[in-house]
Formats: C-alpha cells, structure tokens, sequence
C-alpha cells in the first residue's frame, strides 16, 4: 500500500479506537516514535537517528501539520473537511506561506549521478547542517509535492462516525479510509434507518 510523507502528517490526529481523538505529537517521546516511524519516507532527505526531538522541534512539525490539514481541508471542499480540526483551521493562504517558508529554510542543490553501467539518477544535496530544520523542510516538501501532485484529486476525508483521516481514494467506490470505518458507518446508517422506521411505526 503506498504511503504518503505529507499524509502521515496529517494523521498522526486519528481517532484511538474509543471515540476519542489521540495526538501522536502529544509529547516529545511520541513525537520521535513517529518520526521514527518514517525513516523509509525520509531515506534521502535525512536520518532520524540524526537528530533528537525536543519541544521546539515537537511545536514546528505540529505548525507545519496545521498548515497541511488546513490545505487538505481546501483540497476536499465542498466536502467537508477533518471533524478534527475543521472549526480552527488555518487560513489557506497563511497555510501555503507557512508552508513554502518552511520549505525554504533548507538550502538544496540537485546533484547528478550516473554509474558508467548504470541508469542516470538525481538527487537532493542539503547544505544545512541542522537535523532540525532538514526534517521540518523535508516534510514541508513532502506537503508540497503531495497538493501539486495527482494524488491531491483523490484525497479524501473519512466520513466514518467518529473518524478524523483523510485518505487518497484507491478505487471508484471507496468512501472510507479502512474497512473497519465502513463496517462503523454501515452499521450506523443501519441503526438510523431502523430507529427511523421504528419512530414512524410508533406514530401510526
């Protein structure tokens, strides 16, 4: 199953299973168990056995995922957005200067390699010495690649009872992000349509 960088942002707000809503950067502990978590999205940009997370570091991946969820919440409109963060969104256009800004921090060059046998390839040289801000900036690349990309047109949010995700649609008929929401929001259609029938038999 393809990952996306800029949608495991996103969802590290998901819901914990209780109907309840966890925050994955809650700490700056959880905050490196997710950056841990992305060390093949990363592979690349940066290592995260190269830098430690503190509370600066914990407070920019959360901005900079306010700025993407609020984007995310403009790529899915008219439809509505996260229940999660939909009442405290960020402006859209203070999300896209966050965001390039972000980006812009990091210093990069592309850099040419090819093997006499092999295939031509490219890659990014930073010159920014600070595994802080190499991270932040490779995530806001990440963001910005992912809204000017074709898979922008596919995002999704779940409309599950209780669900917070955004997902990229793989097929025509998906409305969900994972069975288990579809399993949730059938059987709460269910309920609905049976208490509405039982409600009518009561009145007649």
């Amino acid at each position: 199953m393809e990952r996306w960088l800029a949608l495991e942002l996103a969802s590290t707000i998901r819901h914990d299973g209780q109907g309840g809503v966890v925050d994955d950067l809650a700490t700056i502990e959880g905050t490196s168990r997710w950056i841990h978590a992305q060390a093949e999205l990363l592979a690349g940009d940066i290592s995260p056995d190269d830098l430690t997370a503190d509370e600066p570091l914990r407070l920019g991946i959360i901005e900079l995922r306010r700025a993407v969820r609020a984007l995310f919440a403009r790529t899915v409109s008219p439809a509505p957005p996260s229940p999660a963060d939909a009442h405290r969104l960020m402006p859209a256009d203070q999300a896209i200067a966050h965001l390039n800004a972000a980006a812009a921090r990091e210093l990069v060059a592309p850099q040419l390699n090819w093997p006499t046998d092999g295939t031509p390839t490219a890659r990014l040289l930073s010159v920014e010495n600070n595994a802080q801000v190499r991270l932040v900036a490779a995530l806001a690349r990440a963001a910005i690649d992912f809204l000017s990309g074709p898979q922008r047109t596919h995002l999704r949010s779940c409309t599950a009872p209780r669900c917070v995700r955004y997902f990229v649609k793989s097929h025509g008929r998906q409305e969900w992000c994972k069975p288990s929401c579809g399993n949730r929001a059938r059987a709460a259609r269910h309920y609905k349509r049976h208490h509405h029938e039982s409600a009518g038999d009561s009145l007649s």
